[in-house]
């Protein structure tokens, strides 16, 4: 007798039941990610890290190499599925959350003369990275256009959100981060030198508020920003955070150009890198950061101000914890051997351009509004430098990296750094 085609045929499985055995294969690596990303978060709130910059992602990333090199091969084989997931998906949708922190008003406060400068900032440090960088110290063009992203926009965020984009690996990223992590430490401690010096020179005219923008402009991370400028005085503070806000916008257009430009040099048969060339001319490989523009429409719908403050503080967390186990992720896919083969030459790149945007930087800061016949200014609605700057201080007290946003006839202080927690109103007092 013929047996029947249900005796020989396997059972399909349904769609639910594949849903669940791929999530089963992502959880090992979640759980890793996940736990490194709370050590890191947990990490970025104790005050001594705070006061010397010190992020939740950059915590993240040092502790995700630390396992990554000593008991995570033990567990690789079962955790690789979901460490992907987190280098890959969950920093996606991280860098289109990282939107909540920003508004349009923010872009407004600035004036024509702080976007000048940020724009200018922005793309003479990367132009400068990917020269050097290829032409003179011979690096890979991949690392030399991550140092370049993290020095000129937003750090570590910055790095992770290009990374896609080129296609870099692991390794790379890793380097490009350690320089953002090394020079912008630096930038803490040798900014409010600078604020002395220019108290007898006068290169950067405005003052401590002046200087706030200067330093917002020119230093890494949001964190470090507020660190130096916290240093310098209140004054400072309030303008610097603004003022990088408005960089770490620029960071979505920043992704679309560079894709563009991808591709069109690899049209053009001139990229360097085969790997870069085939993604960016293979069909249904184009680099398009489209999650770019979910960030981008995360900012204009967070100016709206429609989302309640409580809910945007929780989203805020979320999304500082998605990213942060972006970053724990990538540094256990980083092998230190790799970093020391790398050599000095990252770290030269980086000194480089940590020396551009400390003399450059003040330079394009003092000419800028100059030639266009502008103050550089922000808004405090109505507030006094000394009391804006004393509400900014006491919330610093319990968490150091907050950024300012106005509302309408409001202020809300608006946390803004890679280890956010919320968004808490500040309103102005009557008279």
């Amino acid at each position: 007798m013929t047996p029947t085609a249900s005796a020989t045929t396997p059972t399909q499985a349904t769609p639910a039941v594949l849903a669940t055995q791929a999530l089963l294969c992502l959880l090992p690596g979640l759980a890793v990610s996940g736990a490194l990303a709370a050590a890191g978060m947990a990490l970025g709130r104790i005050g001594w890290l705070q006061q010397h910059g010190f992020s939740a992602l950059t915590l993240a990333i040092v502790l995700g190499m630390f396992v990554g090199n000593t008991i995570y091969p033990r567990f690789a084989a079962t955790s690789d599925a979901g460490i992907n997931f987190s280098k890959q998906n969950l920093l996606r949708l991280g860098v289109v959350l990282y939107g909540l922190r920003l508004t349009v008003q923010d872009m407004v406060h600035v004036g024509i003369a702080g976007l000048a400068i940020d724009a200018l900032v922005l793309g003479s440090t990367f132009a400068l990275a990917c020269f050097i960088g290829t032409r003179w110290l011979r690096l890979d063009r991949k690392t030399a256009m991550l140092i370049g992203a993290g020095s000129s926009i937003c750090g570590a965020a910055a790095v992770m959100a290009t990374e896609p984009v080129v296609r870099a690996g692991a390794e790379q990223a890793t380097v490009a981060v350690a320089t953002v992590v090394v020079f912008g430490t630096l930038a803490i401690f040798l900014y409010p030198l600078l604020y002395q010096l220019n108290q007898h020179w006068l290169l950067l005219p405005g003052g401590a508020s002046g200087f706030g923008i200067y330093a917002g402009s020119t230093i890494h991370e949001v964190a470090q920003v507020v660190a130096a400028a916290r240093s310098v005085g209140p004054g400072a503070a309030d303008t610097a955070v603004i003022a990088k806000m408005v960089r770490v916008m620029m960071l979505a257009p920043f992704l679309l150009a560079l894709s563009t430009w991808l591709k069109w040099d690899a049209a053009r048969g001139k990229a360097d890198d085969k790997a870069v060339r085939h993604a960016t001319t293979a069909p249904g490989n184009l680099a398009v950061p489209w999650f770019a523009f979910g960030f981008v429409g995360v900012v204009l719908f967070n100016s709206l101000d429609w989302l309640p403050a409580q809910a945007v503080t929780v989203m805020i967390e979320v999304d500082t914890a998605l990213l942060a186990m972006a970053m724990a992720a990538l540094g256990l896919a980083t092998h230190l051997g790799a970093i020391r083969k790398a050599g000095i030459k990252p770290l030269l790149l980086g000194l480089v351009l940590f020396g551009w945007l400390v003399a450059g930087g003040a330079l394009i800061n003092r000419w800028v509004p100059a030639i266009l016949g502008v103050t550089v200014h922000t808004s405090t609605q109505g507030r006094s430098a000394a009391e804006f700057g004393a509400a900014i201080q006491e919330l610093m007290d319990r968490q150091v990296n907050r950024s300012i946003a106005n509302h309408g006839g409001k202020i809300s202080i608006v946390d803004a750094t890679d280890h956010a927690t919320g968004k808490q109103p500040f309103y102005p007092p009557a008279g």
